[in-house]
């Protein structure tokens, strides 16, 4: 694990762009500023980083605590995940031998399941015993599922026992792995647990805002563009959050209107200042929740009005029907990377275990736009690869040089990464 960012693939060919260029040139002052970053603020165990490339601009737009889609990961990255979770397991557990993974209660989405086949196999290679224990409240023995690779999975009963949780055949872990973003609250069989539970259940949508974690990338962002001198909107999203609101019943709607043409003044500016010739959009979504539910594109505060029932419908819950009461209001940022002959949108997904950067996929979805959000049904999922030499760029000295396109997007997913360190600490310095 020499590098924290492998030279990956990406949709993009042609030159570099500028700010793809001040990464690259500012490697050594970046990747020191990180190592001391990690040393005070450790990372989280795992994460995945939604990214958009705009060519003037590569920004974060969610950051899942709790990754899914493994599964969509090439084969070749598994040697970077195994030495990153053995690393990632060394730093929380260091004596830990078995490690069981709490997954969601997804038992019809077998796409789902092939993620936690991985993320086992994974962990089974880098040389622990895991099992996945199940919080179904009517599973009351081991149950087997197949799926479409071939592989299966086994859904273990678990239970509670001296502040330790087992599997009901007495299989008893150093640390409880959480893939479960506990939307709908965090079950009180975890409660006063002495076992390792990671991430910390104070990470999920329960308690979690994604206006607290933008804030946070907000300061570290900033801090890392005064060290290597750029403007540090090139990497991060504007955004606000207002109050309490109800779509459904039409309340709050007016300070949400004002918010998103204030976003969109703001967003303006900025355009004027770089000549981007594009029109400014913004993304609402929920505060709190993942699966892409609960998002739209407004290019107005008029529009906010003009929702019809049916997208006020869309707007008012989340997973497990949980209600969205607080909205943030994000700078919506294009994405001008494609995948296939007929050019679908497509946006990096970036992994990360431990401080490691350790793959990534495209989402792509051709039924919708550069400035929509494909985190929806239709989506489909092309794993990245290593990077073949291929152009070779030369340098005045003689020497050859093959850039890493992929750069830009590790240091802008481990500015995510890092904010969500930082929520971490936050969380526990108030319990």
């Amino acid at each position: 694990m020499d590098h924290p960012v492998p030279n990956i693939t990406t949709a993009l060919t042609g030159s570099l762009q500028e700010l793809e260029q001040h990464f690259l040139q500012n490697q050594n002052k970046i990747e020191t500023w990180f190592r001391h970053q990690w040393l005070e603020t450790p990372p989280p165990f795992y994460a995945s980083v939604d990214l958009r490339n705009s060519g003037h601009k590569i920004a974060p737009v969610d950051t899942n605590l709790f990754p899914a889609g493994f599964n969509n990961l090439n084969n070749d990255f598994i040697p970077l995940c195994v030495h990153a979770i053995q690393t990632a397991i060394e730093h929380v557990c260091p004596a830990a031998d078995k490690v069981l993974i709490i997954p969601e209660n997804h038992t019809r989405n077998l796409k789902y399941f092939e993620s936690i086949a991985t993320l086992c196999e994974i962990i089974e290679k880098s040389g622990f015993d895991v099992r996945i224990g199940s919080l179904i409240e009517d599973l009351d023995e081991s149950t087997e599922y197949k799926l479409e690779s071939g592989r299966t999975v086994t859904l273990d009963p678990i239970i509670k026992n001296d502040n330790k949780i087992s599997t009901i055949d007495g299989f008893t872990p150093c640390m409880l792995l959480l893939n479960n973003d506990f939307s709908g609250g965090c079950p009180e069989i975890f409660n006063d647990i002495t076992q390792k539970i990671i991430p910390p259940t104070q990470l999920s949508w329960a308690f979690r805002l994604k206006s607290d974690h933008f804030q946070h990338y907000q300061s570290v962002s900033k801090e890392l563009s005064e060290i290597i001198d750029v403007d540090p909107w090139l990497f991060n999203p504007l955004f606000k959050n207002c109050g309490e609101l109800n779509f459904l019943k039409r309340e709050g709607e007016d300070c949400l209107a004002d918010f998103v043409n204030t976003l969109i003044q703001e967003i303006q500016v900025k355009y004027d200042q770089y000549n981007i010739d594009k029109k400014p959009f913004v993304i609402i979504k929920a505060d709190a929740g993942t699966y892409g539910m609960g998002v739209m594109t407004v290019h107005s505060g008029a529009d906010i009005y003009e929702l019809n029932r049916k997208q006020r419908n869309k707007m008012s819950s989340l997973k497990e029907g949980k209600k969205i009461t607080k909205v943030i209001v994000q700078e919506g940022v294009y994405t001008f990377e494609t995948w296939g002959d007929n050019q679908a949108p497509a946006e990096p997904v970036v992994y990360m275990i431990d401080r490691f950067v350790v793959g990534g996929f495209y989402r792509v979805h051709a039924k919708r736009k550069s400035n929509e959000n494909l985190n929806a049904p239709g989506m489909e999922f092309q794993p990245l690869a290593f990077a073949d030499p291929g152009i070779v760029a030369n340098q005045p000295n003689g020497q050859k040089h093959y850039p890493n396109r992929f750069y830009a997007y590790g240091v802008v997913a481990r500015l995510a990464l890092l904010a969500a360190a930082k929520e971490i600490q936050l969380q526990t310095m108030k319990n």
